[in-house]
C-alpha cells in the first residue's frame, strides 16, 4: 500500500494503492462493501416504509456517563476526517478520547466542543484549514493522524443526560513513513486563573515532536482591555525564559490593536491558519461576562522540539496609571502536537463540574 504521504492538494493527480474506508453508525466496523446495512438504529421507525438500506442507523445513543467506541481500525493507516454533530448542550460533557497501537493512556483528549474550536457551549462557524464548523453545528476535522498498529475513538457521556450523536470517521489503510509522528490533543482549563500566575496550555511533554495548534476559549472576569498576556514556548530544557515570546494575545492569533474594527466592537475573523471567531456579549440580565473563542493554526510554522515542551499565556489587562493587570478570567484551552510515541500521561481532566460553562 502507498504511504499516506502521497496525498494533499499538490499530489492529488497521483495514483495510489491505500484503501479508503469509512466507519459510522451505517458501518460500524468500517468494512468493505458493508456500509447501509442495519436493520435496527435511530431511524428505524422513519425508514418503516422502505427498509433495510434506507437510513435505519444514522447516529447513535451515547448514555448517560458510559463510554462509547465510535471505531476500532488496524492498521497501518491514516485518519483524514472526522465529522459530528450533537446538539450544543453536549459539547462539554461528550469527552472525545484517540488512542494509538493499543496504548493505554489517550493521546487525544478533550470535550468534543472545544476539539472544534467551539468551547462556550453555543454555535460558531470556524472556516480553517484543519478545523471547519458549519451551520448548523457540523465539526469537522482535517488533522491528519497516522497510525501502524491500531486506532481506537471513545466518546465518554459524563452527564446524567443521553446524547443523541451523529459522527463519521475517514480513513485509509495504507503504510506509514518511519518519521512520522502521532497526533496528539490536549484540554486545560483555569476558572478562575489564580493571580499572577500563568494559564498553562501544554507542559511535561517529553520526545521529538512539532506543535502545530492553539484553542482558546477565554472568559472575561474585568472591564477594559485583556488580551495584554504574551504566549510563550519552552523548548528543550528552557528554564526561567522561553525560546519562543510572543508580543500579545491578539498578536499571536493574528490579530492587532485589541481587535477593535470597527471602533468601539471586536472585529471577529476566520482564516485557513488563525481567527477569532467568536464573541459572546453580555445582555445586560444573567450573561454578564464577554467570551471569546480564538484559534492559531501552526501549519506554516510548527515549533519543533527534540526533548521537552511547555507553553504557556500570560492574562493581562490595564490598572491606573498605566500599570498592567494581572486577570483571574475562565481561560480553556486545547494545545495540538504531534510526537514520538510513548507520550508521558496527561493531568487529569476535570470533573464535569469544573467542565460545565456557567
Amino acid at each position: 500500500m502507498n504511504a499516506f504521504n502521497g496525498f494533499g492538494l499538490s499530489n492529488l493527480s497521483l495514483l495510489s494503492n491505500a484503501k479508503s474506508r469509512s466507519i459510522s453508525p451505517e458501518n460500524f466496523t468500517g468494512a468493505k462493501g458493508q456500509g447501509g446495512m442495519a436493520t435496527e438504529g435511530t431511524g428505524k421507525e422513519c425508514a418503516r416504509d422502505l427498509g433495510q438500506g434506507w437510513k435505519v442507523s444514522p447516529s447513535v445513543i451515547v448514555k448517560a456517563q458510559t463510554n462509547f467506541t465510535l471505531g476500532e481500525i488496524e492498521g497501518p493507516g491514516v485518519i483524514q476526517h472526522i465529522w459530528m454533530t450533537c446538539f450544543p448542550s453536549h459539547w462539554r460533557s461528550l469527552v472525545l478520547r484517540i488512542y494509538w497501537d493499543d496504548e493505554k493512556q489517550a493521546s487525544v483528549e478533550t470535550p468534543i466542543g472545544d476539539f472544534f474550536c467551539n468551547g462556550w457551549c453555543e454555535r460558531s462557524n470556524v472556516n480553517s484549514l484543519p478545523i471547519a464548523v458549519n451551520p448548523a453545528g457540523g465539526m469537522n476535522s482535517y488533522w491528519e493522524m497516522p497510525f501502524r498498529k491500531s486506532a481506537k475513538l471513545v466518546v465518554e457521556n459524563i452527564s446524567e443526560e443521553d446524547a443523541v450523536l451523529y459522527y463519521q470517521i475517514d480513513y485509509s489503510l495504507c503504510s506509514v513513513p518511519d518519521n512520522a509522528a502521532y497526533f496528539h490533543a490536549q484540554f486545560r482549563r483555569s476558572n478562575p486563573l489564580p493571580y499572577k500566575e500563568v494559564h498553562t496550555i501544554l507542559d511535561g511533554v517529553k520526545g521529538k515532536g512539532h506543535y502545530v495548534g492553539t484553542y482558546i476559549a477565554w472568559g472575561v472576569n474585568n472591564n477594559g482591555w485583556w488580551g495584554e498576556g504574551e504566549v510563550k514556548f519552552y523548548l528543550d530544557g528552557d528554564k526561567d525564559f522561553p525560546t519562543i515570546c510572543g508580543t500579545g494575545t491578539e498578536d499571536y492569533f493574528g490579530g492587532a490593536w485589541n481587535w477593535e474594527h470597527p471602533k468601539g466592537e471586536y472585529g471577529i475573523y476566520s482564516t485557513p491558519f488563525l481567527g477569532m471567531h467568536q464573541v459572546i456579549k453580555p445582555d445586560g440580565l444573567y450573561r454578564s461576562q464577554q467570551r471569546f473563542g480564538m484559534y492559531r493554526w501552526h501549519i506554516m510554522d510548527p515549533i519543533r522540539f527534540d526533548e521537552d515542551l511547555r507553553v504557556t499565556v500570560q492574562a493581562l489587562g490595564w490598572r491606573s496609571g498605566g500599570r498592567y493587570l494581572p486577570l483571574q478570567d475562565d481561560i480553556s484551552s486545547v494545545a495540538y502536537w504531534y510526537q514520538t510515541e510513548p507520550h508521558n500521561p496527561f493531568p487529569k481532566l476535570p470533573s464535569k463540574d469544573e467542565l460545565e460553562v456557567i
